[in-house]
C-alpha cells in the first residue's frame, strides 16, 4: 500500500507485481520497472488486513499492470475481491484496457474505469462496458493522445451523454511535453459534453500547464474563482 500521487484516490497497491505485458509506449511503470531494475516476473502477493488504510479511503488497485487479463490467475483475482467484500468502508477503484474480461457484476464499494486515449477507443470499449453492474462505471483518457476532427457531434451521440458514464478523468502523458499535450479544443469539447450529461469530470494536474494561462478566461475549467483545476469525483 502505497500513499499516491494520483489526485483521485488516496492510496495505490499491486497486490498483482511485475512487468505488464501490455506494454503501451507510454507507460510510466514499465520506465520505473526498467529504471530501477525491478523484479519483472508476473506475481501476487496477497492483500493483508494489515497494508489497509485504518481510515475509510479511496484506494486504486493495480496502478501499474492491467488486472484482466490472462495473465492474472483467477484465483489472485478471487482473493482481491475478497479483500473488496471484506471492506466496504474502502472505496476500491479498478481501471482496465480490457473491459472486455472484466466480471459482470462487481461489489458496491468498487468503481469501474476503462482506460482510453482517443475517441475511437471511448466508442470500442464503452461499448464493452454497458452490461458492467458497478456502482460508478467511469472513463480515463489519461493520456489523451487524439481527438477526431469531427468529434464534437460524436461526443453527444456516442460516447457520453446517454452513454451511462458516471465519471470522467482528463490528463496528458507523463511527464507532460509541447509535443505530446492534447489541444485545448479536446479537453473543452470533452468537458461541455460532461456538463451537458451531468458527468463529474476530474481534469489532472498535469492539465494546468496547457489550460493556463491561454484558457484561464474560460470558467469550465477552473473552480475556486480560477484557483484550481475542477477536479470532481462521482
Amino acid at each position: 500500500m502505497t500513499k499516491t500521487d494520483i489526485e483521485w484516490c488516496d492510496y495505490s497497491i499491486n497486490p498483482v507485481k511485475g512487468l505488464c505485458p501490455v506494454a503501451c509506449d507510454y507507460c510510466y511503470a514499465r520506465r520505473m520497472y526498467k529504471r530501477f531494475k525491478w523484479n519483472p516476473e508476473i506475481r501476487f502477493e496477497p492483500i493483508r488486513d494489515t497494508d489497509l488504510p485504518k481510515k475509510p479511503s479511496r484506494i486504486f488497485v493495480g496502478s501499474t499492470i492491467e488486472l484482466f487479463a490472462e495473465w492474472v490467475d483467477a484465483f489472485w483475482l478471487d482473493s482481491i475481491f475478497k479483500t473488496v467484500k471484506d471492506n466496504p468502508q474502502h472505496t476500491f477503484i479498478f481501471l482496465t484496457k480490457r473491459p472486455g474480461n472484466l466480471p459482470k457484476v462487481f461489489p458496491d464499494n468498487c468503481w469501474i474505469g476503462v482506460s482510453v486515449t482517443s475517441h475511437s477507443e471511448l466508442a470500442d470499449k464503452w461499448e464493452l462496458m454497458r452490461n458492467i453492474q458497478a456502482k460508478v462505471k467511469f472513463v480515463s483518457f489519461e493520456p489523451l493522445i487524439n481527438w477526431a476532427d469531427d468529434a464534437h457531434n460524436r461526443i453527444y451521440q456516442e460516447g457520453i451523454i446517454n452513454s451511462g458514464i458516471q465519471w470522467l478523468i482528463l490528463g496528458q502523458l507523463t511527464p507532460a511535453s509541447p509535443k505530446t499535450s492534447p489541444q485545448i479544443e479536446w479537453v473543452k469539447e470533452i468537458v461541455e459534453a460532461c456538463d451537458m450529461a451531468g458527468v463529474p469530470v476530474f481534469l489532472k494536474n498535469n492539465l494546468r500547464d496547457l489550460l493556463c494561462p491561454g484558457a484561464l478566461m474560460d470558467d469550465i475549467f477552473w473552480v475556486d474563482e480560477r484557483a484550481k483545476l475542477r477536479q470532481e469525483l462521482p
